[in-house]
């Protein structure tokens, strides 16, 4: 008789509350929200149930309310939850370390940028000033500026000023000095702009480096702090893992001391720069893989970069006759690093923006991989393709990792550099996720800016922020909103290998997820950019809450 009362209990939705065996204390239960799971069917839920950091239960408003019950309860009103956004590739140290330097982007002229730089270094005045952001293709003479001008200002003190990209920087002749640096000099990979015979203080790729090694390093509590505001401005635009795209082992080890303190709850997948240091502490000893960190990739660079000329392409530069830019490094070192990387079980994240690099590089995977695999060995960028080369993605199962907007801040002056014919296989996203079925979208901040609703709006609109140009950009390669979601959440986890613990709201994931206060897959598309983060939850803990 007893048995019957109990299951007689737990049949009637009005007595679940005392039946134990249908029900379960959570941390948190969120209800009364539309939640796009970004799950195998791209379903829709209402409510979820959260414990130790994990989703449990994903479903009706019925269904999480009457099976279980949660030491807090957060009625959403009818707000929307995506799982937590995602940035496969982009540069979450540098950026930080970034934040104490002068900002250089946007300025629309050079003299503009030795206003700024004068008045940081006024504000916060340092042995070296730094800066970052600058480019010419945004000013009315599209030339790289002259280190004569920052001589004038700067004399005595050393400046080193990186393009936007990362792949050129202007230095004064005090920097040029203390590196060392003479008309004469050379580096492999790299170039040092001349005028006349005279250096112009234009470094291209690895001749940065050659000043970059003179600039003091950051103490201790300057790279923590550079952690800690990345983490900060990350979470308050929904990103809840990163992909840092080149880490040194000092910092992949501080990030580890600080996630295992709880300081950083940001999950992060580490590609190691391809040094000795990182061998002998990481690839090694094989995948090391925390719940917050995850080291399995190396990070390689085969060329430069298309707005300073430095991508390495198959012709010459439509703009620059004789120019087909620079190989970082060489054919036999990348694929001498690769099948290390293969024979370490790690994946190999290759840098490719010319066609010429693509192509090498696919080579190079292809025949190392063998066909198809699940390697997962990614194209960084993948940013100018022959015609004859995509099908080698697929072919490999090489994954183009990429940034939607790369494609909108380069569509103004990109067909000046490639021609129009070359063009049509640049920023060419959709025919690109066709080879695999799937790719992972990032923004190579702080090449671009962080909010990647940002590159949501890129790779569905083809438009920048400023709705140029009107009927979008080669806009045959735009993705759908599900296909653009599903970059920054579900497929950006597996181009990590991290499907299934996260990038998706399913039982048994983390609990990383975001809610706005409008639907991102049906608002206008143009206010996606402005679209407010109302919460970022990391492990079912608050981490961000708007103002």
């Amino acid at each position: 008789m007893k048995l019957l009362k109990v299951l007689f209990a737990c049949a009637v939705p009005g007595l679940l509350l005392s039946c134990k065996e249908k029900k379960g204390n959570m941390d948190l239960i969120i209800f009364n929200a539309t939640i796009y799971t970004a799950d195998e069917n791209f379903s829709v839920a209402r409510s979820a149930a959260i414990k130790d950091g994990k989703f449990v239960a994903v479903g009706t408003d019925d269904e999480i309310m009457g099976k279980y019950r949660a030491a807090e309860t957060v009625d959403l009103s009818g707000k929307f939850v995506y799982p937590g956004f995602i940035d496969p590739h982009c540069h979450f140290y540098g950026y930080g370390s970034s934040l104490v330097n002068a900002d250089l982007s946007g300025t629309g002229s050079f003299e503009e940028i030795i206003e700024i730089i004068s008045q940081h270094h006024e504000n916060f005045p340092s042995e070296w000033i730094l800066g970052r952001g600058w480019d010419q293709n945004r000013w009315p003479v599209q030339e790289f500026p002259h280190r004569d001008q920052l001589d004038r200002v700067f004399p005595d003190i050393p400046v080193l000023l990186t393009r936007v990209d990362g792949h050129a920087a202007a230095a004064n002749s005090e920097a040029l000095r203390r590196a060392a640096i003479t008309p004469r000099s050379t580096v492999p990979g790299g170039d040092f702009l001349s005028r006349d015979g005279e250096l112009t203080g234009i470094l291209i790729d690895n001749a940065i480096d050659m000043v970059r090694q003179h600039v003091p390093a950051p103490e201790y509590r300057e790279k923590v702090a550079s952690l800690m505001n990345a983490q900060k401005n990350c979470f308050a635009v929904g990103l809840t893992s990163v992909g840092d795209a080149g880490l040194d082992r000092d910092i992949v080890l501080l990030i580890d001391s600080l996630q295992k303190t709880g300081d950083l709850k940001m999950r992060v997948y580490a590609m190691l720069n391809p040094t000795r240091e990182n061998y002998d502490r990481f690839m090694s000893r094989g995948i090391y893989r925390t719940d917050h960190l995850n080291v399995r990739a190396v990070k390689l660079f085969a060329d430069g970069a298309l707005g300073s000329r430095g991508a390495k392409l198959i012709g010459q530069y439509d703009d620059d006759p004789g120019n087909s830019g620079l190989l970082l490094e060489t054919p036999a070192n990348l694929e001498r690093i690769s099948r290390l990387a293969w024979e370490h079980g790690y994946q190999v994240n290759t840098h490719c923006i010319g066609d010429s690099a693509v192509r090498l590089v696919l080579n190079i995977y292809g025949d190392i991989l063998g066909g198809k695999n699940d390697r997962r060995w990614r194209i960084e960028h993948a940013q100018v393709v022959h015609p004859d080369d995509f099908d080698l993605f697929g072919k490999h199962s090489v994954i183009p990792s990429v940034q939607t907007t790369h494609a909108t801040s380069d569509m103004r002056w990109a067909v000046h550099r490639l021609g129009p014919g070359r063009i049509r296989g640049a920023y060419a996203y959709r025919q690109l996720l066709e080879q695999n079925g799937w790719l992972p979208n990032g923004s190579d901040f702080p090449v671009e800016h962080i909010n990647p609703l940002y590159g949501f709006h890129a790779a569905v609109a083809r438009k920048d922020l400023d709705g140029y140009p009107s009927g979008g950009f080669q806009v045959e390669n735009a993705l759908s909103r599900e296909q653009a979601l599903k970059a920054m959440t579900i497929w950006a986890a597996m181009a990590a290998f991290e499907e299934e613990e996260k990038g998706s709201i399913e039982a048994g994931k983390y609990a990383d997820f975001v809610v706005t206060d409008e639907d991102l897959m049906r608002m206008d598309i143009g206010r996606v950019p402005h679209l407010k983060i109302l919460y970022t939850f990391s492990g079912g803990e608050k981490v961000y809450r708007a103002e």
